[in-house]
């Protein structure tokens, strides 16, 4: 441990939340330093990052669904795990060069958050695809660990902490005490199912057709999980299915609070699972802790008052919610010999 400190002057040791949407990179003293979208534009047919190796995060985001025929915007990963070994290989190398700077003699130390369901070789492939990318030393934590420490829970403590983190591919929900998991459950159902239900409700119901990031756009404007204050509308503009031609309409939050129910009920029926299987003094102690909501979903208006009404449990918003998970691996980093029980452990085995 003495020589991973004294090898930390010559690089950036960073906590990374490798996100379906977004990673975000945290330092030590700097806070988050990078939060770009996880996205990489490669030839199509190949595996090779246009603008030499340039074409990640914004840039390459900014292609999704506008690519021609010779290119294509690729998110290397889906439901908070890798599809694309090689892609994802690529942007992490990017984003951890672009952190660390190229002048740097050694590799970074990073601390990666991976979902808690993910499996064995889901893991692994996280490990190499990091290693491979430039990183000198890689530990994984779960993702519930990592957003509780974020967010200031007291997860050391002898008491239940129960933290719902909603992200892009997946939604993590766990109960934790005394520096551990007590039971946890990860649902491949967050921010891009409420998109896909976007999607499908606007082709459904008026017969236009439009992309993922209009729907993320409806989503972020006016999208709830119930009804919230005075009623909004928003301009959409897509393709009409019967003509074939753009057309423009006005959508209400309404109709977008209709549109969510499906995603946003699987995720409370989580919730509810979670809280059957917790040790009963733990149940006991969240009447008075609550849930504490991170991610990008946890600022979809209403969506504290769905879950305080199918708890009956206080529900708050963890303060920036969305960085939370990627502050908790720059915490955990900070304190390697002081966290036990976390998934370094699992790695033994390879």
């Amino acid at each position: 441990m003495f020589l991973d400190k004294l090898l930390g002057w010559f690089s950036v040791d960073m906590g990374i939340d490798l996100g379906t949407c977004n990673t975000l990179v945290c330092v030590r003293g700097e806070g988050i330093v990078l939060n770009e979208p996880s996205v990489v534009a490669v030839k199509r047919g190949t595996n090779k990052v246009l603008n030499n190796g340039n074409a990640v995060g914004w840039s390459a985001k900014e292609m999704l669904g506008k690519t021609p025929g010779s290119i294509t915007a690729i998110r290397p990963l889906k439901d908070g795990v890798i599809s694309d070994f090689e892609i994802t290989e690529a942007m992490l190398g990017y984003f951890i060069r672009k952190v660390n700077g190229r002048s740097r003699i050694l590799g970074p130390r990073v601390v990666i958050a991976v979902p808690s369901g993910i499996t064995a070789v889901e893991k692994r492939a996280v490990l190499d695809s990091a290693e491979r990318a430039g990183a000198r030393r890689v530990y994984l934590v779960e993702e519930p660990m990592a957003a509780g420490i974020g967010a200031g829970l007291p997860i050391v403590e002898p008491t239940a902490s129960m933290i719902v983190d909603i992200g892009g591919g997946t939604t993590e929900v766990a109960i934790m005490s005394l520096a551990d998991i007590a039971t946890c459950e990860s649902v491949r159902v967050a921010g891009d199912d409420m998109d896909e239900a976007i999607i499908s409700y606007m082709k459904k119901t008026y017969n236009l057709t439009i992309g993922e990031q209009t729907a993320e756009r409806i989503k972020i404007e006016i999208g709830s999980a119930a009804p919230v204050g005075e009623p909004q509308t928003m301009d959409v503009r897509g393709r009409d299915n019967i003509s074939g031609l753009p057309r423009k309409m006005v959508v209400t939050s309404e109709e977008i609070c209709e549109a969510l129910l499906e995603p946003v009920g699987a995720i409370v029926e989580a919730v509810t699972r979670t809280l059957e299987r917790a040790e009963p003094e733990l149940a006991a102690d969240l009447i008075d802790n609550g849930i504490c909501l991170v991610g990008g979903g946890a600022l979809l208006r209403g969506i504290d008052i769905v879950f305080s009404n199918s708890t009956g449990l206080d529900v708050r918003i963890a303060e920036e919610p969305t960085t939370c998970v990627a502050r908790g691996t720059s915490i955990y980093l900070e304190n390697l010999e002081e966290w036990k029980g976390t998934m370094e452990s699992d790695l033994d085995e390879f």
